[in-house]
């Protein structure tokens, strides 16, 4: 898969909308943790600022600069991702991970819109960018229970 008409495929309306309309993107003032991802593939990156309680979300902000896939991707589990715990989020992640890599289903809800990116499987070149928004999420909530 790699003709521009795949291409094109692979930037579908739904796509490009998600990337075009990013919840929570802005940096919050004092957040309990941060952590920024960087992909040394494509150069994207997302910062993440959490708010916590234990393990439970209560506050996110994003910034995001990565391609549409990346930002498609921020912008599913920003919608999602207040009022989560961490196990859940992990979970997300592996199982996106599964579907990019082994052909392995949807992730579950809440994170299920992330099946938009199932015709990213076929460009492992993305597969970074696409993945950043939850290890910036995660690496934030590791990063709050050391300072804790």
């Amino acid at each position: 898969m790699s003709n521009d008409a795949d291409l094109m495929k692979l930037y579908s309306q739904r796509i490009l909308a998600l990337a075009a309309d990013l919840p929570h993107a802005a940096r919050l003032e004092d957040p309990d943790a941060s952590c920024k991802k960087r992909s040394p593939l494509c150069g994207s990156t997302v910062t993440v600022d959490l708010m916590l309680d234990g393990d439970r979300v209560t506050g996110f902000g994003q910034d995001v600069k990565a391609c549409a896939l990346g930002q498609a991707a921020a912008s599913v589990i920003g919608s999602q991702v207040i009022g989560l715990d961490r196990a859940v989020i992990a979970k997300g992640r592996d199982q996106l991970q599964a579907m990019l890599k082994a052909d392995g289903p949807v992730p579950d809800a809440p994170f299920d819109g992330l099946e938009v990116l199932a015709p990213a499987r076929d460009y492992k070149n993305r597969h970074a960018s696409i993945m950043l928004a939850f290890e910036a999420t995660l690496g934030a909530m590791d990063q709050a229970k050391v300072a804790g």
